[in-house]
């Protein structure tokens, strides 16, 4: 008869996330994940997969806590241009008080040239975002809080640059009062 699991696997994939996202994905080793995830080598394989494999599902276990979590927020909002400040609030001090940045932009330098699928998962991700952003703007442009000067896919791709260069930059860089103004100038104004 089998062994079953006598491990959280949440606990060990949120482990797991921690791990890849303080070392980055070439500096942690299996040996790192398994004491980190308080699995042996031999379940963590049969759990998870190998190495790529897991880090693929940790990476979607950060969206749905980080990004995913964020754009529902933006999504159920009543007041989108509002809700975009928050969004962006909340980004500008997670990116202030962790110096770790994003797992997926830091995923995106480190492993999208070097892995296709990888790549894949990460230029989907962004899309998502891109896709949250737009809708969003499109909702403030129908409530008359955004003009329609510019297109809404044109607003969310600025903001979409704004997203990831506040996290890159948040990674070299503590000054509040840069991190601000990328923000400020990206957002359109509230009303």
């Amino acid at each position: 008869m089998g062994r079953h699991r006598t491990f959280d696997e949440t606990a060990a994939l949120d482990a797991a996330v921690s791990c890849f996202w303080g070392k980055g994905y070439a500096a942690t080793s299996v040996r790192d994940l398994s004491d980190a995830m308080g699995i042996g080598g031999a379940s963590l394989y049969h759990s998870f997969g190998d190495k790529r494999a897991l880090f693929a599902r940790a990476l979607q276990r950060y969206l749905d806590f980080s990004a995913r979590r964020r754009l529902s927020q933006l999504d159920s909002a009543e007041d989108a241009l509002a809700a975009l400040h928050g969004f962006f609030a909340d980004l500008l001090k997670a990116s202030l008080s962790d110096r770790r940045g994003c797992l997926l932009i830091n995923s995106a330098l480190e492993l999208a040239p070097h892995d296709e699928g990888l790549a894949r998962d990460i230029r989907d991700a962004l899309t998502e975002i891109e896709s949250g952003l737009r809708r969003a703007v499109q909702r403030a442009q129908q409530q008359g809080t955004v003009p329609m000067v510019e297109s809404e896919v044109e607003i969310a791709r600025r903001l979409l640059s704004a997203v990831v260069s506040l996290r890159v930059l948040a990674r070299v860089s503590n000054d509040e009062e840069l991190l601000s103004s990328i923000v400020r100038h990206s957002l359109p104004p509230a009303s």
